[in-house]
């Protein structure tokens, strides 16, 4: 019906002036007379408020940011100055629908001038670069809850992954961002945590990110896949004794195609696939040796590569297969890393550590409205359950740990 009168009138549905202000303007007075009413006791006009002890004093008008753009609105007052509304609260100039659409814009990559420039043209909504940076840093504090927050007693798998970010610190140079992602007991992902490095990390940084995670309640880890990264496999073993180090098999298969000619990839893949699918160590040593044979001579380095890797590489032939699967699974480790990529390369670099921080955070909060940012990993996640409980000898029961 009012739609239909607004069109008769011919009064526009959206923009300044339009049907969606007027009727953002009024639901926001009535909930403010609602609030003022039941704060000093009594409707508007009504004599029982003579003599109550606090009366209504006028009004003030302000101007809010909605979604539908600025909206002015009449907040009323009381003469004891005690009433506090809540529906636009004292010194608010932005709802909350307009925090989350800047965050849910800047967590896609867009940077605080693309922000301004969007809403301006979609909503007609003059915002400042300041307040969308006032708007985005107050990320900051839940990020410090999250990254500090309690974690599960054991995990069956601990991913440790690295996003490189061009960050400006005197000069452009691409830093990593190390994403640690598990595997909990439930079978869900879950992130731990997020640390930037600096691309030189040894033992004693690596001492410290497990340190902190110890700290926060990880009692034991039962595999911990990477990527090769120096001084780890030491840091594990002081913090998690009994931790087995397994080299990611999908990286591994990546870092060997970028020393082989594309057209090679196909074959590649196919002459390596029963190295890592072996039943057994020997069965894979044999399948390696059949392949440097075959492709040494043309690309020594992929030989090289897998050689210096083995030691880390044949752990998880001696599992049951179902635990090879969650090792070798990718779905939920490229969701997060797809994410991430594409919201720092939107951004292109970032002035320093913390702004590149921010963004990855943000990436990873919009993965799942919840915050929680999990996921089911597998949906047959019981047999695995069963093959690590039974592979590590129930250490995932608290009362034998």
């Amino acid at each position: 019906m009012l739609v239909d009168r607004a069109r008769d009138d011919g009064l526009k549905l959206t923009g300044e002036g339009g049907l969606l202000q007027q009727l953002t303007k009024r639901v926001l007075e009535s909930a403010l007379e609602g609030e003022i009413t039941d704060h000093v006791g009594y409707d508007k006009h009504d004599p029982a408020g003579r003599g109550s002890g606090n009366t209504r004093n006028g009004s003030r008008t302000k101007t809010v940011l909605t979604d539908v753009g600025p909206v002015e609105v009449r907040v009323p007052r009381d003469a004891a100055g005690t009433f506090e509304p809540q529906i636009v609260r004292k010194r608010q100039r932005r709802l909350t629908g307009v925090d989350d659409m800047v965050l849910s814009l800047s967590a896609k990559g867009l940077t605080h001038g693309e922000i301004a420039a969007h809403l301006a043209e979609v909503y007609g909504a003059e915002v400042s670069r300041q307040t969308i940076s006032t708007i985005t840093d107050k990320v900051m504090d839940g990020m410090a809850e999250w990254q500090n927050r309690p974690l599960d007693r054991v995990y069956p798998v601990v991913f440790i992954d690295a996003v490189n970010v061009k960050i400006r610190d005197g000069q452009v140079a691409n830093r990593p961002i190390y994403v640690v992602m598990a595997v909990t007991v439930d079978g869900n992902r879950d992130i731990l945590g997020i640390w930037a490095g600096d691309g030189g990390e040894g033992a004693k940084h690596w001492l410290h990110v497990l340190t902190e995670l110890k700290n926060r309640g990880v009692a034991d880890v039962l595999m911990l896949v990477c990527d090769g990264l120096k001084g780890l496999p030491d840091a594990v073993a002081t913090v998690w004794p009994r931790t087995i180090v397994q080299t990611c098999v999908v990286h591994l298969l990546r870092n060997s195609f970028r020393y082989a000619a594309r057209q090679d990839w196909d074959k590649i893949a196919k002459a390596l696939k029963p190295v890592y699918t072996a039943a057994t160590e020997d069965a894979a040593t044999e399948r390696f040796l059949e392949f440097a044979e075959t492709w040494g001579r043309k690309y020594p380095a992929i030989v090289k590569l897998w050689e210096n890797a083995w030691a880390e590489f044949v752990p998880f032939l001696a599992f049951d297969v179902e635990i090879r699967k969650v090792i070798c699974s990718t779905n939920a480790i490229e969701s997060v890393n797809a994410r991430i990529r594409k919201a720092v390369r939107a951004r292109g670099h970032f002035p320093n550590e913390a702004a590149a921080l921010k963004c990855v955070y943000m990436a990873l909060m919009s993965l799942d409205p919840t915050g929680t940012v999990r996921r089911r990993w597998t949906m047959r996640w019981k047999a695995p359950l069963n093959a690590f409980q039974i592979a590590f000898e129930g250490r995932l029961t608290p009362a034998n740990n």
